[in-house]
């Protein structure tokens, strides 16, 4: 029996993340949802529409009222407007209407996208996210955030719009190759490093049975992680607030992944990012040299990069000043109090934040 977490909003049931194994239960979840009576539109990217998708969509004949994809090319640079805008092409002409349902199954990339075009299009459809890759089921799969890049700026437009259900079949895992298992090591460091030390500790020891890809292992990971997660969402889902913490490493890191014109993966640019938050908390009095030390070999442990060198500290400040996490002319920037305890602060200098882009340009 897949095991279940589930989301609760305002102390209400919303929707519930299923951690399996292998696809069998998710057809049992989906007629739950009524797909019987409904049309369903797979959403996915060139890398996984034939891992999956296609397989998927297979199964899905006969048991909904009528099933169709729409295909996208993979890559950070595909998550646009463009691309909503002939989703919404096909939903039109395969006569979707507002009782009928999306299905993303793929990347981070591919929830995001099938997540805005489920928010906007008839203004509002359901969806349910069927994420492949760890950073997708450790993290943006959870708590509803969509969106798309606009002129290369990170998730400049979006909405916060909950799914129905995220359904995680874990053996998925096994086909990633090495720098997507990296990628989503990103996000799930800096989940215990804002919240949960002993989670954080967990990561530590435990970090040769998790690259041996243990199915067990890789079950309290995730599980860990998406609990964490769980637990920020349903305490501010809107990001009025805690939900911010979320962003730790993201500040920098966003630029860095802009400046490398996405070259370098997103948990790979939220690995640096944090490397540089966590020197600013270090700087600011608060983690010990040995505390960072630690943060940044237990990062290169999970095969993400600590610095890059070929950019220019002051490009970076100035992309980082353009983020959307601005307020005002203040940046809001998240640091660590302690390990596994973070909070906003939006008093850092330039010369400071420069000091911390320097570090992780430098060393």
């Amino acid at each position: 029996m897949a095991q279940r977490l589930p989301i609760l909003l305002n102390k209400k049931p919303c929707y519930d993340i299923v951690f399996s194994q292998n696809f069998d239960d998710l057809w049992l979840d989906l007629e739950e949802l009524g797909i019987a009576n409904r049309r369903v539109m797979i959403v996915t990217d060139s890398n996984v529409r034939s891992l999956y998708a296609e397989g998927l969509l297979e199964a899905l004949q006969g048991k909904c009222l009528k099933a169709c994809m729409f295909s996208f090319e993979a890559g950070e640079e595909h998550k646009t407007l463009d691309t909503v805008k002939e989703a919404y092409k096909v939903l039109i002409e395969e006569g979707f209407d507002r009782k009928d349902l999306l299905l993303a199954v793929g990347g981070g990339v591919v929830g995001d996208v099938t997540g805005y075009i489920a928010a906007t299009y008839l203004r509002g459809v359901d969806y349910v996210q069927i994420p492949t890759t760890l950073l997708a089921q450790a993290d943006s799969s959870i708590g509803g955030k969509t969106g798309v890049d606009f002129d290369g700026y990170k998730n400049m437009v979006g909405a916060f719009y909950m799914p129905k259900m995220v359904y995680m079949n874990l053996s998925v895992l096994e086909s990633l190759p090495r720098e997507q298992l990296v990628s989503g090591f990103g996000e799930i460091l800096k989940h215990g490093l804002i919240k949960d030390i002993a989670y954080f500790e967990w990561m530590r020891e435990h970090y040769n049975e998790v690259w041996m890809l243990k199915y067990d292992i890789l079950e309290e990971m995730i599980y860990g992680s998406c609990k964490i997660k769980r637990g920020v969402v349903e305490r501010d889902p809107m990001e009025k607030g805690e939900r911010a913490l979320l962003n730790f490493g993201h500040t920098i890191g966003h630029a860095i992944e802009k400046l490398s014109d996405f070259e370098l993966s997103h948990g790979t640019c939220v690995g640096i990012g944090i490397v540089a938050a966590s020197y600013l908390s270090k700087i600011q009095g608060n983690i010990t040299d040995k505390e960072f030390a630690m943060i940044e070999q237990t990062l290169a442990q999970f095969g993400l990069k600590t610095s890059v060198e070929w950019m220019d500290a002051k490009e970076v400040l100035a992309v980082t000043k353009s983020d959307k996490k601005m307020v005002g002319s203040k940046v809001k920037f998240i640091l660590l109090e302690t390990i596994g305890k973070a909070y906003i602060y939006k008093e850092l200098t330039d010369e400071q934040i420069l000091e911390g882009i320097s570090y992780v340009l430098e060393s």
